[in-house]
């Protein structure tokens, strides 16, 4: 019953088009949940997590691929709590999460892809990028001030207009995408679509929770007042870089149980589509297996 009402929803309805202008007043922050109560979301989530397990391990041994996992979104928009609970299955040999914040004085010498690049994932793994390169079209978008302590021109000041800088962006991230791509590496970005509403609610959990004091910094509070700034700049670069080999995906996220299992699926299928295979086993080494199974047998002793 569980697994039947939920294909009814498909990762495509969440998916952005190639070349389709994203309006994010277009894409729900909420929707109907697939779940009737908690209970109903853990089973779900448990059997997500179980398949996610088991193509996990076939993406390891197989190692032909990779995949790579990109987690964007306003502040409390549950990034971090998406990865935990998605992933908690996954063998951590076979995964790994990077988490960019603000750049070191080193990796701002380097190109804006370069701190990134270090961390993608070998064949075989999957990497999560819990914020991105995407970072340098976004926050560098409305704040002009990180380009210019880049070493490029300090005449952007009026970064949200300056399209050459963010269209020259754009294409360098396609580049890479598309490069991975070629090479077996197959890219999933997620933007958890949330309300400033629910922002605000989050907030004042964190402040209420002693325990989750940490959790909200001064700055929070004056990039919410720039909420607009940074809905234009995710419209404009879901807009350019969604594609078919390295699609984004709008995830309502004001709702964190839904968020969880539209995630889960949608990684599943993704991986489902990679048409994995265990390495065969030829001739030869299925005789030596069944020597090496029959000296098990016969010696139990050592």
């Amino acid at each position: 019953m569980v697994k039947s009402r939920w294909v009814k929803l498909k990762p495509k309805e969440f998916k952005v088009g190639e070349r389709k202008w994203v309006n994010l007043d277009e894409w729900p922050t909420r929707m109907k949940p697939s779940y009737d109560s908690k209970q109903q979301y853990e089973i779900i989530l448990a059997e997500h997590v179980d398949e996610l397990s088991d193509l996990q391990s076939l993406l390891y041994a197989s190692n032909r691929n990779a995949l790579l996992l990109i987690f964007q979104g306003m502040d409390s928009a549950g990034k971090d709590g998406t990865i935990k609970h998605v992933m908690s299955g996954v063998n951590p040999q076979g995964c790994r999460v990077s988490s960019f914040k603000h750049p070191t004085a080193s990796e701002i010498k380097h190109d804006f892809l370069w701190r990134t690049t270090r961390e993608l994932p070998e064949r075989g793994q999957i990497g999560i990028f819990n914020r991105s390169y995407y970072e340098e079209v976004l926050i560098a978008r409305v704040h002009p001030e990180i380009l210019a302590g880049e070493g490029l021109k300090s005449d952007v000041e009026s970064s949200m207009n300056n399209h050459e800088v963010w269209k020259t962006r754009y294409r360098s991230i396609l580049d890479l995408e598309n490069h991975l791509h070629r090479n077996g590496t197959q890219t999933i970005k997620f933007f958890l679509h949330l309300s400033p509403d629910e922002q605000r609610k989050r907030f004042l959990e964190r402040i209420d929770d002693p325990k989750k004091n940490w959790k909200l910094s001064n700055s929070d509070l004056s990039e919410r007042a720039l909420w607009k700034d940074y809905q234009r700049a995710y419209e404009k670069a879901l807009s350019a870089t969604s594609t078919s080999v390295s699609p984004w995906y709008v995830v309502p996220a004001d709702d964190k149980r839904q968020a969880h299992l539209i995630t889960s699926r949608i990684i599943i299928e993704a991986l489902k589509q990679l048409k994995m295979t265990y390495p065969s086993t030829g001739p030869q080494r299925l005789k030596e297996l069944k020597s090496i199974r029959k000296e098990l047998v016969e010696n139990i002793k050592i």
